[in-house]
């Protein structure tokens, strides 16, 4: 008589399994899990230090001085005859998808452009624009 042979797992060979890919996971995830912060962080400095920012000093150019608010880059609100927007194609939402805090200083031509970051609120964890701060008075 001949026996049969079965060709699978059995029951403690893929509960091993199990475990070593838990294990894995365990291993690997806590380091992933910070990334996508880090992540949405360099996007909004990458906005304010250079996407932003190139819009801003194309207006500057163009106008002679920085606009109002953000709104300025879509339409031209002022009827400036100078202006050749839309200097971006939509209003800059920060990763946390808050609009950037835009501050703008007539007495000096600067501003200041900021994102509050996770907690939306003013701290140290703000992405604060270093490209052009207002002179201290």
């Amino acid at each position: 008589m001949k026996r049969f042979q079965h060709k699978g797992f059995t029951l403690v060979e893929l509960m091993l399994v199990v475990v070593i890919i838990g294990i894995l996971v365990g291993m690997v995830v806590p380091r992933i899990a910070g990334r996508a912060e880090q992540a949405r962080q360099a996007a909004a400095k990458a906005d304010i230090e250079v996407n932003i920012a190139s819009a801003l000093d194309l207006y500057n150019v163009d106008n002679g001085f920085y606009p109002e608010t953000l709104d300025e880059f879509l339409t031209n609100t002022k009827s400036l005859p100078a202006w050749k927007g839309p200097y971006l194609k939509k209003k800059p939402i920060d990763p946390w998808g808050t609009p950037y805090d835009y501050k703008y200083f007539p007495e000096d031509n600067s501003y200041t452009l900021r994102s509050f970051g996770k907690d939306r609120q003013e701290g140290a964890s703000n992405v604060i624009s270093s490209a052009d701060q207002p002179k201290a008075p």
